[in-house]
């Protein structure tokens, strides 16, 4: 009787195991959505834990990158080598529990069906039923698998198109600054709505591919120089200069503002998969939160370089300032510190500064405002 209620829960516990492995890969590989889902969480946790043990004997940056490159592709390739092994296993709890003995035979019978290899037959009706079952699932992770790869590698593709151009409007490592002096000299400011319109549209595509498949966060550009995250500080310091201390052009408003809303929603929703805390613009009373990273001394500067470059620019620089911390508060918090967990390359007023921030998700805990 008690070996009974033994084999009994050993073949629920295998179930269960299976059941949410199953449903762990399902919402990884189909689910448009960044869901919590805790065995993929851990299985990125537990390689970077290996990868941690290598860069602790970098000594620079580009050690640091020359490791991390992996980092994004490793863990795709473990996600399913974890499912496999959790499947197997849960499958041959099964078989133990229907009397398939010793394990060694359970988990042949296992692996057998769940690779569709065919070298152990059933022996009754029960076993049969349950490795057409475990066939059956084996064969479905393996579409979802080869439909996620593509659809992954063509949203790094998309984010990398304006990232690697960056590089020739911005230089490396790119500056809000040298930016907008390029683009003044070479398209004027009236022209400059379409390119804050493309960014716009890049970080849209950015939210949904990335807060869908967070890995892409770690995956680093052909170049290791260049990197997502220093590319929307830049874009996003530009635009957040021209919303705030560029003089208006015409009746029609900036595109400039909406493109650091879009850039902020952006990396905010992304973050909340890393349980990153943000900055609120203002606290309860109306005012406007704590120092900026970057310094007045800094901003002045930019400002004294664009006016050479021909910018028009409000003669109240002090409001002009307020205005630029303003903007800039609402991102600053998550870009510095996703500059900190990519170990993105040293870039002006981004990486250069990044807040530490190494942790990786465990639980499902969620965001919430705070430093």
């Amino acid at each position: 009787m008690g070996r009974d209620i033994l084999a009994l829960l050993v073949g629920l516990l295998g179930a269960a195991t299976v059941l949410a492995t199953a449903f762990s890969a399902a919402r990884t590989l189909v689910v448009p959505r960044g869901t919590t889902v805790l065995i993929t969480r851990w299985v990125m946790v537990a390689v970077r834990a290996l990868f941690d043990l290598r860069l602790r004997r970098a000594r620079t940056y580009h050690d640091c990158d020359h490791v991390l490159v992996l980092f994004g592709p490793v863990t795709v390739l473990a996600l399913p080598v974890a499912w496999l092994a959790l499947i197997l296993t849960g499958f041959a709890a099964v078989f133990w529990s229907l009397g398939v003995r010793p394990w060694q035979d359970a988990l042949l019978d296992s692996g057998s069906s769940l690779l569709t290899l065919g070298f152990h037959q059933p022996s009754g009706l029960a076993t049969g039923a349950v490795q057409v079952v475990e066939a059956m699932v084996g064969l479905g992770l393996l579409a979802m698998v080869i439909n996620y790869l593509p659809a992954l590698y063509s949203s790094y593709s998309r984010r990398e198109v304006l990232v690697t151009a960056l590089e020739v409007e911005a230089g490396t490592p790119p500056s809000a600054t040298e930016l907008l002096e390029r683009l003044l000299r070479a398209k004027g400011v009236e022209l400059l709505d379409e390119y804050w319109h493309d960014w716009t549209r890049w970080f849209n595509e950015l939210e949904e591919t990335h807060s869908s498949n967070p890995i892409l966060v770690f995956f680093r550009s052909p170049s290791p120089d260049r990197h997502w995250v220093t590319a929307a500080g830049a874009v996003l310091d530009s635009a957040a200069l021209v919303s705030s201390t560029f003089i208006a052009q015409g009746t029609q408003p900036s595109h400039a503002g909406l493109c650091v809303r879009a850039g902020h929603l952006a990396l905010r929703r992304i973050g909340d998969y890393f349980h990153m805390p943000y900055e609120m613009p203002y606290d309860a009373g109306g005012r406007r939160n704590a120092p900026i990273a970057v310094t007045r001394e800094e901003y002045d500067d930019a400002c004294r370089r664009l006016r050479a470059a021909g910018a028009q620019l409000r003669t109240d620089r002090d409001q002009a300032w307020r205005e630029f911390a303003a903007c800039r508060v609402c991102y600053e918090g998550v870009l510095l510190r996703f500059a900190s967990l990519t170990t993105a390359p040293p870039a002006p007023w981004s990486a250069d500064r990044p807040i530490p921030f190494h942790r990786l998700p465990v639980t499902s805990r969620r965001a919430r405002p705070g430093t």
